[in-house]
This record gives structure tokens, sequence and C-alpha cells, in this order.
């Protein structure tokens, strides 16, 4: 059974390239467009691993990911939070709860050691 990864990205040609690249190494992929659809996505469906955008419209990947910890169903759920802001980013993403940050744009090499270290 493939693992489900919660794929959130505002930006929809990222979004694609980034779930074409997830379903080709076999995994299951939700996506969400914000960080509000995102609890909503991860509640729905309980994915393995949420890889979060920080910085997007309506609800960015800090707030979504501190509400997340704060609910019983999706509080040890693995988050890699996704940034082109790097180190701006990496300590308030930290203290909301992301297991890890990786930097865009993203190495897959990386970001393919993160998936199995948080999925297996």
């Amino acid at each position: 059974m493939p693992k489900k990864i919660l794929l959130v990205e505002d930006h929809a040609d990222i979004r694609n390239m980034m779930a074409t690249y997830l379903q080709l190494n076999k995994y299951e992929v939700i996506e969400a467009e914000n960080g509000y659809e995102a609890i909503q996505q991860a509640l729905d469906h309980k994915p393995d691993i949420i890889l979060m955008d920080i910085a997007m419209p309506v609800l960015d990947g800090i707030s979504s990911t501190r509400a997340m910890r704060e609910l019983e169903e999706l509080a040890t759920t693995p988050i890699l939070c996704l940034t082109a802001f790097g180190d701006f980013y990496r300590e308030r993403a930290k203290r909301a709860g992301c297991n890890e940050v990786l930097q865009k744009p993203i190495d897959f090499r990386k970001l393919d050691a993160l998936l199995l270290q948080h999925t297996y």
C-alpha cells in the first residue's frame, strides 16, 4: 500500500510538478492550495506525511502547522516545511511544529531521504 502524502502548495505549477514526481515514486498524493484547505484534507485523508509550503495566502504554513499540532489526530503526523526563504522561516517553522525545513528549489535527493526517514 503506497504511503500517502498531503502536498500543500499555492502555486499550481510547483504543486503539479511535485505531485508528478511523488506519484512517479509510488506515493499517493492529496493536494491542498492553502493552509486552511490543508487542515481539512489532513483530517479527511490522514496522510502519512505532510509537505507544507510556508508562504501561502488564506492561511500560511506556519499557522496551519500550529493548528494541526493542536489536533489530536494530527499532533504526531510528520510535517516537512518547504520555503524559498530559508533561514528566515527555519526557527519559526520548527517552533510551530515542523519536523524538517527544506529550502526551495527542492533538492529531491534530500526530500527522498526525509520521506523515507519519516514514513518507514
